[in-house]
């Protein structure tokens, strides 16, 4: 293939150059002819052909929702990009083009065939979500280090790799280095790389090779480390529960506290506080362990609700398609004879029966629907109540357990007060005044403010405690509210559509009776 040159002036991807496209890739005989006049939507087009047509920059083909292939090569292309929404992209070619770094790929989930062949890259990078890919072809391009082919190495299901027309091939190196370091690769520039040369690879690298799988499995455990923290995280928040399996609102309380470490520097404080937080953390971790179950009861109640809705969906859709069954199995016959009489009486009598056929047909269905409505309103019914006790009942004990953890906020004041007036009576006397700091010292100017560092600390958890609770609280009524917003919504969009079609049914038999009258009447 020949590169276009970039002395011709740029295209643009408009809508005139893809509507261009897709009509000439388009079906052909009839079925092209009627393309041609109903027009092709743009998100219904699985392949698109857009090469040789000196284009600078991928853009506007976002309403290609459905694109599995998507062929860009031979133009004058210098950036990936416009690509994030075609994410059903199995196959994509932008070979011949004057691309320089491999980028915008992200959202290509599903991409299992991708060519940069003879483009002008010089590393391999940006590619991790490729997660499918299969076949790889970067031949001549400026990759110049072999090293960097261990990159492809992510790449568990990738099997073919075309490197050829790049400088590492001049690597003398090169032959043995790529089977060594890409162990599941089948074909290799075009060439079924033999077991022969696998092994021969891997034995001239195994140092290196055994290295380099030891460091992969030490980072895999890292990463995988990572991914359960933050899927056990993402559980804890779905549960509103996140940080309290331990000391987490304990030490928040403590660390946003301006008074705390003042007050800290008074005797017997520290661990007078110790106590304090081993019971703190106690109801915090009965809270923890609360919140995982009363998501738990939430989770199985939707669920039964949901496979409760889809059982009678489904027992009510079986009995629909019964019903259009025996009607077409009773009717189709004494349509086609209707369509046969010559007698205008005949054919009269014919329709007005079949018209009352059809019309039970649409009254038959549309009860059905009627049934299935006030079905589903009363399992909902029963859902909202069901689930708005045990969301009732989550907040009740959720407050009860924050009630505790008041309760010893408010003791741990009470005795906070206690030392640290205490402390302020010793001060007064001359007793201790030598062991205090000046910021301690400065805290017993007076009374007064000796009270009011203690109450501000205080307040200041106190309203941690209330903050968590609201959390708890309010996202729980949030999420019950979401729920049952969502589940009449999506019955009022089930019940439209079934509507929809259950006219657009009845009226395909009506247009056709229609048909016949018009015909009589000619």
């Amino acid at each position: 293939m020949s590169r276009l040159y970039k002395t011709i002036e740029p295209s643009v991807i408009d809508d005139e150059m893809l509507e261009e496209a897709v009509k000439k890739q388009g079906p052909s005989g009839r079925a092209g002819q009627i393309a041609q006049l109903e027009g092709i939507e743009f998100k219904d087009v699985h392949n698109l052909q857009l090469d040789y047509r000196n284009i600078l920059k991928i853009d506007n083909l976002w309403r290609f929702k459905t694109l599995t292939k998507l062929q860009l090569d031979n133009n004058v292309i210098e950036k990936i990009e416009g690509l994030n929404t075609l994410t059903n992209l199995v196959w994509l070619d932008l070979s011949f083009n004057n691309i320089e770094m491999i980028e915008g790929l992200d959202e290509l989930v599903k991409l299992e065939d991708l060519s940069l062949y003879s483009n002008r890259i010089a590393n391999l990078e940006n590619m991790d979500s490729l997660v499918n890919l299969q076949i790889f072809s970067i031949g001549k391009n400026h990759i110049s280090k072999l090293e960097n082919i261990i990159y492809l190495r992510r790449f568990k299901r990738l099997r073919t790799v075309n490197l050829a027309g790049n400088p590492i091939c001049e690597d003398e190196r090169y032959s043995m280095y790529i089977p060594a370091y890409l162990p599941n690769l089948l074909y290799l520039d075009f060439r079924l790389i033999d077991k022969t040369t696998k092994e021969m690879a891997l034995e001239m690298h195994l140092g290196a090779v055994s290295n380099l799988v030891y460091q992969e499995g030490l980072t895999f455990k890292k990463l995988e480390k990572i991914r359960l923290q933050e899927e056990e995280l993402a559980l804890h928040k779905a549960a509103y529960v996140e940080y309290l399996n331990g000391p987490g609102l304990f030490n928040v309380m403590f660390s946003e506290d301006p008074e705390a470490p003042k007050l800290l520097m008074l005797p017997g404080v520290p661990e007078f506080v110790e106590i304090y937080k081993a019971e703190f953390t106690n109801i915090c971790q009965k809270l923890f362990h609360y919140g995982l179950k009363g998501f738990d009861t939430r989770k199985k109640e939707l669920e039964h609700f949901l496979e409760c809705l889809q059982e009678a969906v489904e027992d009510n859709q079986q009995k629909g398609v019964k019903i259009i069954k025996e009607f077409e199995e009773k009717n189709k016959e004494q349509f086609s004879e209707i369509q046969h009489f010559t007698d205008p009486e005949l054919l009269e009598s014919g329709i007005m029966d079949f018209r009352v056929e059809v019309n039970q047909l649409w009254s038959k269905l549309m009860n059905l629907e009627m049934q299935l409505v006030d079905q589903l309103e009363e399992t909902a019914r029963d859902f909202e109540r069901n689930i708005s006790e045990i969301v009732s009942t989550y907040i009740e004990n959720v407050q009860a357990l924050i009630a505790q953890c008041r309760d010893l906020e408010n003791r741990h004041n009470e005795n906070m007060l206690e030392i640290a007036m205490s402390s302020y009576d010793k001060m007064g006397k001359n007793e201790g005044e030598e062991e205090m700091s000046e910021e301690l010292r400065a805290l017993f100017i007076d009374k007064d403010t000796v009270i009011n560092t203690v109450n501000a600390s205080h307040d200041l958890h106190l309203l941690k405690i209330d903050n968590q609770e609201d959390k708890m609280v309010t996202r729980a009524n949030g999420w019950m509210a979401d729920i049952i917003e969502k589940l009449h919504t999506d019955e009022i969009n089930r019940n439209r559509k079934r509507v929809l079609e259950i006219n657009i049914y009845v009226s395909h038999w009506k247009d056709e009776l229609d048909f016949l009258e018009l015909q009589d009447m000619t």
